[in-house]
């Protein structure tokens, strides 16, 4: 079956299209029920939360955000994702509040964030491992059955262009070069 939602790709199953829950899945072995609309793994706070959140975001009718199993030690994916639902990022686009090593969203606009945090609830399972308990908080929050959220938001990646002069004298790099053999040597020796 094609799918016309999650055009940021990543790791992750699609189960029903229609469904009301994503689940995020930090460190554990777990399968959801296939009543959720997808799930799959978070590794990092940076690229990898700005996946989920485009991803999520192009899908409507996901209404709740489960993250559930141990976080990643240095990362803090889990816990910075939930960061950037609660406050959002500053003006130097990092999540604010986020205990993350490098938690920065370099690549979506502040307009997809704040649909993302409008769009869904996270339901904030981290440290829970418990199959059951989670299978039981899945259909829950699934019973819920709330309306779509609107027409799907596709997050276009922002791109940044460097225009870099290697012989301007204000460029960062302008004394690097680079010889045949990939090693690197100032400029002039």
């Amino acid at each position: 079956m094609e799918n016309e939602y999650y055009p940021w790709g990543g790791e992750f199953t699609v189960c029903s299209p229609n469904g009301c829950v994503a689940v995020v899945l930090l460190t554990i072995k777990y399968t959801p029920p296939d009543n959720v609309a997808i799930y799959g793994p978070l590794k990092t706070e940076n690229i990898g939360v700005e996946k989920i959140v485009a991803n999520v975001i192009s899908n409507p009718y996901i209404r709740y955000l489960i993250i559930c199993g141990d976080d990643i030690r240095g990362h803090r994916s889990g816990t910075s994702l939930v960061a950037l639902y609660k406050n959002g990022i500053d003006q130097q686009h990092k999540i604010i509040q986020a205990l993350g090593a490098i938690p920065y969203i370099e690549n979506l606009k502040e307009k997809a964030i704040e649909r993302f945090r409008n769009q869904v609830e996270i339901v904030n399972l981290i440290g829970i491992k418990d199959n059951d308990k989670i299978d039981e908080i899945i259909n829950e929050y699934t019973a819920r059955s709330p309306p779509c959220f609107g027409e799907p938001y596709i997050a276009i990646r922002i791109k940044t262009t460097a225009n870099v002069n290697l012989d301007d004298k204000r460029a960062l790099h302008s004394k690097i070069v680079v010889n045949y053999m990939g090693k690197v040597k100032k400029r002039g020796k």
